[in-house]
């Protein structure tokens, strides 16, 4: 998608100030969005400023409305004799007033449902400066309606019952549980600093063409191959065990890949997370090397083969917890700092962790304890 920035009210030293910020702020609504491995560029073209979006995986119309939305959200008072200073709404009569309460007084919002109707809304959290000008707007509008103004689109018009305190507050409305997010997603980003105006749109194919995503998976299936023959030949009938257990450990993978789909923030498998999901078929059998090394000790000091798993099990638990919540913290701070490409591959490698820890401790004894109790 292309975007094209109004810089008709921005002064000629602070356009390209806006712009940025502009970007930035699109930058944190997308990756709110979820994570999909945005490529955000600005250019500036016969002197128009524009903002140019490559977004995968995400619909065409939905992206279009969380990007290109200005979010700037501000609240009106009821005044008693219009002026120059107020507006009047169709929708619910009356001349209003705008406030100094505005979105930049936001702390964060987020999605809840209605204890009554079970509906969903969006809930706002103001900050301190916030919550005191929210109560002093509240409390001089008793029994009257308070206009809620999202790009100058009156969203909601409650009537005030009494002073509101402590800076919370909620808008409900005919929000679907979708919309509701979007909503939210693009009041914690903030407002864009300019208007964006859509010059043009296309939906193409994968940027990953069919030689690039041939390659890719000749390298997840060659490295699969090479890990099983290096466990059978290493471990014998142990590494047939560990090689069932990488290969339900895949399957687990992918599965969750495909069930994120069906949720906002699905994940969308471009080359980054590729890789972190070839790298995390390889980590996935490093705690059955541990096990399988511990359980080969015991066997020497003359365990029997059951009680050796066990111990085995027992013993190796506390290199592979340590070994693992590294490598979780380690993704945690790409994810938080990182954007884009470095999110996508520390989410994928996340989720790989977690499923080889399940796959290792739980499949895999569960496995070896089938088969030595079958032997007895």
């Amino acid at each position: 998608m292309t975007f094209r920035a109004d810089m008709s009210n921005i002064p000629s030293g602070q356009k390209d100030s806006a712009l940025n910020s502009a970007k930035t702020v699109i930058e944190k609504r997308v990756n709110l969005f979820g994570v999909s491995e945005p490529i955000i560029n600005t250019s500036v073209v016969n002197g128009d400023y524009r903002i140019v979006l490559e977004l995968p995986g995400v619909d065409i119309n939905q992206a279009k409305q969380i990007v290109g939305t200005t979010a700037e959200l501000s609240f009106w008072e009821t005044v008693a004799s219009p002026s120059a200073n107020t507006a009047s709404s169709s929708a619910i009569g009356g001349s209003f007033k705008k406030t100094n309460l505005t979105g930049k007084d936001l702390k964060n919002t987020n999605v809840t449902f209605d204890a009554n109707s079970g509906k969903p809304q969006v809930q706002l959290v103001f900050t301190d400066d916030g919550s005191r000008k929210f109560a002093d707007i509240t409390g001089r509008n008793i029994n009257k309606p308070l206009a809620i103004v999202l790009d100058n689109q009156v969203i909601e018009s409650p009537v005030v019952s009494q002073q509101i305190v402590g800076g919370n507050a909620v808008i409900t409305g005919k929000f679907t549980t979708q919309t509701a997010s979007a909503l939210s997603t693009e009041l914690n980003a903030g407002a864009l600093p300019v208007p964006l105006v859509s010059l043009e749109q296309h939906s193409v194919g994968p940027t990953l063409g069919k030689a690039s995503l041939q390659k890719s998976l000749f390298a997840g299936i060659l490295g699969f191959v090479i890990i099983v023959v290096f466990m059978c030949v290493l471990y014998g009938k142990l590494g047939v065990v560990a090689s069932l257990a990488l290969l339900l450990y895949t399957i687990f993978v992918l599965a969750i890949f495909k069930l994120s789909n069906l949720t906002p923030y699905g994940i969308t498998l471009t080359l980054s997370g590729i890789a972190g999901f070839v790298l995390s078929i390889g980590m996935a059998v490093d705690a059955n090397i541990l096990i399988f090394e511990r359980m080969k000790e015991e066997r020497r000091l003359g365990k029997s083969p059951e009680a050796a798993v066990e111990l085995g099990f027992k013993r190796a638990w506390s290199s592979i917890r340590d070994s693992n919540i590294s490598t979780l913290i380690t993704s945690f701070i790409l994810y938080q700092f990182g954007t884009g490409v470095i999110r996508g591959f520390a989410l994928v490698l996340a989720i790989g962790v977690l499923v080889s820890m399940f796959s290792a401790v739980v499949v895999t004894r569960t496995f070896l304890r089938f088969l030595y109790g079958h032997n007895r």
